[in-house]
């Protein structure tokens, strides 16, 4: 089952690869890692998105909360949370693809921005399944160059990820 991990760590030097180095020497794989300070630049936030059973993400929760440099690690799933992810897409647009391209990039409500004769860059952001929706959708060829950030994720209403 696919989880989304959150985790609250120190902002320092290093840190980010002891997390990253845990999942590779226990052989668990990141599906997605997204890290960037948060209000309090003493610490950044780490999402990571992995696959496992409950055991599995027990297993992974308890080793990263011996980490030093980490202050807290959260399940998402384990209640409700907003995910978003952002993905950029080159497609080929020439003739008729390109109406197709922008009929398709306003139904996901995407944005177009590049343009030039042969090519469209469009921006699509929402959930993993959102995305990979818009991919499957779009005309087989089109695609030249895909970029996706990986997951973000943030509980639901008043609960909150503190020290």
């Amino acid at each position: 089952m696919r989880h989304i991990l959150s985790i609250l760590m120190e902002n320092e030097s290093g840190a980010m690869s002891r997390v990253v180095g845990l999942f590779s020497a226990r052989d668990y794989n990141i599906d997605s890692l997204s890290v960037a300070p948060t209000e309090d630049a003493t610490l950044s936030r780490m999402t990571i998105v992995t696959r496992g059973d409950s055991h599995v993400i027990e297993q992974i929760t308890k080793q990263l909360n011996k980490l030093v440099e980490v202050v807290k690690v959260v399940d998402l799933n384990d209640s409700r949370y907003v995910e978003r992810e952002l993905m950029l897409v080159k497609v080929r647009a020439v003739g008729k693809d390109r109406d197709e391209v922008l009929r398709l990039a306003e139904i996901y409500r995407a944005s177009v921005i590049d343009v030039s004769d042969k090519t469209y860059t469009v921006e699509v952001t929402g959930t993993s399944e959102k995305l990979d929706s818009f991919l499957e959708n779009l005309s087989k060829g089109l695609i030249l160059e895909t970029v996706r950030t990986g997951a973000a994720g943030i509980g639901r209403g008043e609960r909150i990820l503190r020290i």
